[in-house]
Protein backbone atom coordinates (compact mmCIF):
# COMPACT_ATOMS: atom_id res chain seq x y z
CA UNK A 1 0.00 0.00 0.00
CA UNK A 2 1.32 3.40 -1.01
CA UNK A 3 0.46 6.86 0.31
CA UNK A 4 0.39 9.82 -2.07
CA UNK A 5 0.97 13.33 -0.69
CA UNK A 6 0.94 16.11 -3.26
CA UNK A 7 1.31 19.85 -2.86
CA UNK A 8 3.40 22.87 -3.67
CA UNK A 9 5.65 22.32 -0.62
CA UNK A 10 6.47 26.02 -0.73
CA UNK A 11 8.36 25.20 1.47
CA UNK A 12 8.02 21.73 2.98
CA UNK A 13 7.70 21.84 6.80
CA UNK A 14 6.88 19.71 9.85
CA UNK A 15 3.18 20.27 9.24
CA UNK A 16 3.58 18.05 6.17
CA UNK A 17 6.00 15.54 7.64
CA UNK A 18 4.51 14.58 10.99
CA UNK A 19 0.97 13.83 9.71
CA UNK A 20 2.41 11.84 6.81
CA UNK A 21 4.36 9.69 9.27
CA UNK A 22 1.27 9.10 11.40
CA UNK A 23 -0.85 8.10 8.38
CA UNK A 24 1.88 5.72 7.25
CA UNK A 25 2.01 4.07 10.66
CA UNK A 26 -1.78 3.92 11.17
CA UNK A 27 -2.45 2.30 7.78
CA UNK A 28 0.75 0.26 7.57
CA UNK A 29 1.76 1.87 4.29
CA UNK A 30 4.83 0.59 2.50
CA UNK A 31 5.82 4.15 1.60
CA UNK A 32 4.57 7.70 1.27
CA UNK A 33 5.43 9.42 -1.99
CA UNK A 34 5.85 13.20 -1.80
CA UNK A 35 4.83 14.83 -5.09
CA UNK A 36 5.76 18.51 -5.44
CA UNK A 37 3.67 19.94 -8.25
CA UNK A 38 4.88 22.04 -11.14
CA UNK A 39 1.89 24.20 -12.10
CA UNK A 40 -0.72 24.07 -9.31
CA UNK A 41 -4.18 24.36 -10.93
CA UNK A 42 -5.98 25.78 -7.87
CA UNK A 43 -3.57 28.37 -6.47
CA UNK A 44 -0.95 30.97 -7.35
CA UNK A 45 2.46 29.96 -8.59
CA UNK A 46 4.85 28.97 -5.78
CA UNK A 47 7.26 31.46 -4.24
CA UNK A 48 10.19 29.06 -4.49
CA UNK A 49 11.29 27.79 -7.87
CA UNK A 50 10.72 24.20 -8.89
CA UNK A 51 14.26 22.97 -8.35
CA UNK A 52 14.58 24.47 -4.87
CA UNK A 53 11.26 23.00 -3.74
CA UNK A 54 12.44 19.62 -4.99
CA UNK A 55 15.77 19.97 -3.17
CA UNK A 56 14.06 20.93 0.08
CA UNK A 57 11.71 17.95 0.02
CA UNK A 58 14.69 15.71 -0.69
CA UNK A 59 16.54 17.14 2.31
CA UNK A 60 13.47 16.93 4.57
CA UNK A 61 12.88 13.21 3.98
CA UNK A 62 16.50 12.07 3.56
CA UNK A 63 16.58 10.17 6.87
CA UNK A 64 13.22 8.44 6.34
CA UNK A 65 13.57 5.64 3.76
CA UNK A 66 9.80 5.04 3.63
CA UNK A 67 9.34 8.63 2.41
CA UNK A 68 10.03 8.92 -1.32
CA UNK A 69 10.46 12.04 -3.47
CA UNK A 70 8.41 11.58 -6.64
CA UNK A 71 9.31 14.09 -9.36
CA UNK A 72 6.79 13.12 -12.04
CA UNK A 73 4.64 16.24 -11.63
CA UNK A 74 7.71 18.49 -11.76
CA UNK A 75 8.68 16.91 -15.07
CA UNK A 76 5.22 17.21 -16.60
CA UNK A 77 4.29 20.23 -18.70
CA UNK A 78 1.10 22.10 -17.91
CA UNK A 79 -1.11 21.91 -14.80
CA UNK A 80 -0.42 19.17 -12.26
CA UNK A 81 -3.67 17.19 -12.24
CA UNK A 82 -3.81 14.46 -9.59
CA UNK A 83 -5.87 12.17 -11.79
CA UNK A 84 -3.00 12.03 -14.32
CA UNK A 85 -0.51 11.33 -11.55
CA UNK A 86 -2.62 8.51 -10.14
CA UNK A 87 -2.97 6.94 -13.57
CA UNK A 88 0.82 7.04 -13.93
CA UNK A 89 1.28 5.50 -10.51
CA UNK A 90 -1.27 2.79 -11.21
CA UNK A 91 0.71 1.77 -14.30
CA UNK A 92 3.96 1.79 -12.33
CA UNK A 93 2.60 -0.03 -9.28
CA UNK A 94 -0.28 -2.18 -10.59
CA UNK A 95 -0.33 -4.42 -7.53
CA UNK A 96 -0.31 -1.65 -4.91
CA UNK A 97 -3.39 -0.10 -3.32
CA UNK A 98 -3.00 3.68 -3.24
CA UNK A 99 -4.15 6.17 -0.61
CA UNK A 100 -4.33 9.85 -1.54
CA UNK A 101 -3.57 11.90 1.58
CA UNK A 102 -5.40 15.25 1.85
CA UNK A 103 -5.84 18.01 4.37
CA UNK A 104 -9.37 19.17 5.13
CA UNK A 105 -8.88 22.38 3.10
CA UNK A 106 -7.94 20.38 0.00
CA UNK A 107 -10.81 17.97 0.61
CA UNK A 108 -13.25 20.89 0.75
CA UNK A 109 -12.32 21.74 -2.84
CA UNK A 110 -12.09 18.16 -4.05
CA UNK A 111 -15.23 18.25 -6.20
CA UNK A 112 -13.72 21.10 -8.23
CA UNK A 113 -10.66 19.03 -9.19
CA UNK A 114 -10.10 17.96 -12.76
CA UNK A 115 -11.92 14.62 -13.36
CA UNK A 116 -12.42 14.23 -9.63
CA UNK A 117 -14.92 11.39 -9.98
CA UNK A 118 -12.30 9.32 -11.81
CA UNK A 119 -10.04 9.57 -8.77
CA UNK A 120 -12.41 7.28 -6.86
CA UNK A 121 -11.59 4.54 -9.39
CA UNK A 122 -7.86 4.86 -8.74
CA UNK A 123 -7.36 5.14 -4.98
CA UNK A 124 -8.82 5.66 -1.55
CA UNK A 125 -8.72 9.05 0.13
CA UNK A 126 -7.35 9.72 3.60
CA UNK A 127 -8.51 13.09 4.92
CA UNK A 128 -6.43 14.34 7.84
CA UNK A 129 -8.62 15.81 10.55
CA UNK A 130 -8.45 17.10 14.10
CA UNK A 131 -11.08 16.45 16.80
CA UNK A 132 -14.23 18.55 16.33
CA UNK A 133 -13.59 19.54 12.72
CA UNK A 134 -16.65 19.85 10.49
CA UNK A 135 -17.22 18.09 7.19
CA UNK A 136 -17.31 20.53 4.25
CA UNK A 137 -20.63 21.27 2.57
CA UNK A 138 -20.48 19.45 -0.76
CA UNK A 139 -23.93 20.61 -1.88
CA UNK A 140 -25.48 18.28 -4.43
CA UNK A 141 -22.58 15.85 -4.02
CA UNK A 142 -22.91 15.55 -0.23
CA UNK A 143 -24.90 12.29 -0.17
CA UNK A 144 -22.49 10.61 -2.58
CA UNK A 145 -19.46 11.79 -0.61
CA UNK A 146 -20.95 10.75 2.74
CA UNK A 147 -21.76 7.28 1.41
CA UNK A 148 -18.02 6.70 0.97
CA UNK A 149 -16.94 7.91 4.43
CA UNK A 150 -15.46 5.78 7.18
CA UNK A 151 -13.94 7.08 10.41
CA UNK A 152 -11.88 4.07 11.46
CA UNK A 153 -9.12 2.33 9.46
CA UNK A 154 -10.64 -1.05 10.38
CA UNK A 155 -13.79 -0.04 8.46
CA UNK A 156 -11.87 0.11 5.17
CA UNK A 157 -12.75 -2.78 2.87
CA UNK A 158 -9.53 -4.40 1.55
CA UNK A 159 -9.12 -4.01 -2.18
CA UNK A 160 -12.04 -1.61 -2.55
CA UNK A 161 -11.32 1.80 -4.07
CA UNK A 162 -13.16 5.08 -3.63
CA UNK A 163 -13.40 4.95 0.15
CA UNK A 164 -12.79 8.10 2.20
CA UNK A 165 -11.16 7.69 5.61
CA UNK A 166 -11.43 10.60 8.02
CA UNK A 167 -8.32 10.15 10.13
CA UNK A 168 -7.38 12.28 13.13
CA UNK A 169 -3.68 13.15 13.19
CA UNK A 170 -1.38 15.64 14.89
CA UNK A 171 -2.04 18.73 12.78
CA UNK A 172 0.71 21.21 13.52
CA UNK A 173 -0.34 24.83 13.12
CA UNK A 174 2.51 25.64 10.75
CA UNK A 175 1.88 27.70 7.64
CA UNK A 176 4.12 27.91 4.59
CA UNK A 177 2.91 31.50 4.22
CA UNK A 178 4.08 32.34 7.75
CA UNK A 179 7.43 30.71 7.04
CA UNK A 180 7.84 32.83 3.92
CA UNK A 181 6.85 35.96 5.85
CA UNK A 182 9.33 35.16 8.61
CA UNK A 183 12.10 34.73 6.08
CA UNK A 184 11.20 38.04 4.42
CA UNK A 185 11.36 39.74 7.82
CA UNK A 186 14.72 38.17 8.66
CA UNK A 187 13.25 36.08 11.49
CA UNK A 188 14.34 32.55 12.34
CA UNK A 189 12.28 29.59 11.13
CA UNK A 190 14.04 27.16 13.46
CA UNK A 191 11.80 24.32 14.73
CA UNK A 192 9.27 24.89 11.94
CA UNK A 193 11.23 22.92 9.36
CA UNK A 194 13.99 20.29 9.45
CA UNK A 195 17.39 21.80 10.19
CA UNK A 196 18.88 21.19 6.74
CA UNK A 197 15.82 22.80 5.18
CA UNK A 198 16.13 25.79 7.50
CA UNK A 199 19.77 26.34 6.60
CA UNK A 200 19.11 26.23 2.87
CA UNK A 201 16.04 28.47 3.09
CA UNK A 202 17.70 31.09 5.29
CA UNK A 203 20.70 31.17 2.95
CA UNK A 204 18.32 31.56 -0.02
CA UNK A 205 16.40 34.40 1.69
CA UNK A 206 19.56 36.28 2.68
CA UNK A 207 20.87 36.59 -0.87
Amino acid sequence: MIGILGGTFDPVHYGHLRPALEIMQILGLKQVRFLPNNVPPHRDQPWLDTDLRRQLVELAIADMPEFVLDERELQRQGPSYMVDTLLDLQREFPDQEMFLILGMDAFAGFTSWHRWLDIFDLCNLVVMTRPGCQLPDFGDQRVMIESRLVDQPKQLSPGQLGQILLQSVTLLDISATDIRNSLAAGQSIRYLVPEQVREKLEHYASR
